[in-house]
């Protein structure tokens, strides 16, 4: 099998794929810092992305880290803006690890108050 990693955003406040959340991904260095940036995307009609995050030879074994920027997403959908005028969820970091040799899934479902993720097939 070849390492693969891929998202999907669900908005689950009005039950559809959230469209243009920007994401990026970084491989997290020693001590936990996030290195250099590794892919720099947008989220397409479906939530997804077009490709691949990361894919072969670029996902190895460590870790990772996905930012979701869902404040962004929710100020876009909602032109009034959150009851304060400032979102509650801003960036959305995901932190995960992997052996390099699966295919990880690592979905996003955000509302503008809450959001959960788990490692998808």
């Amino acid at each position: 099998m070849t390492a693969r990693l891929s998202t999907h955003v669900l908005d689950t406040s009005v039950g559809r794929p959230a469209v243009g959340v920007a994401i990026t991904v970084r491989r997290v260095e020693p001590g936990g810092v996030p290195g250099e940036l590794l892919v720099q995307t947008v989220t397409n009609s479906d939530g997804r992305t077009d490709e691949p995050l990361l894919e072969g030879d670029q996902l190895s074994a460590g870790i990772y880290e996905i930012c979701f920027s869902v404040g962004d997403y929710f100020a876009a959908a909602s032109p009034s803006g959150s009851p304060a005028g400032v979102a509650f969820l801003d960036v959305v970091p995901v932190r995960f690890g992997t052996d390099g040799t699966e295919h990880l899934h690592v979905p996003l479902l955000v509302t503008p108050w809450a959001y959960s993720t788990y490692r998808g097939s």
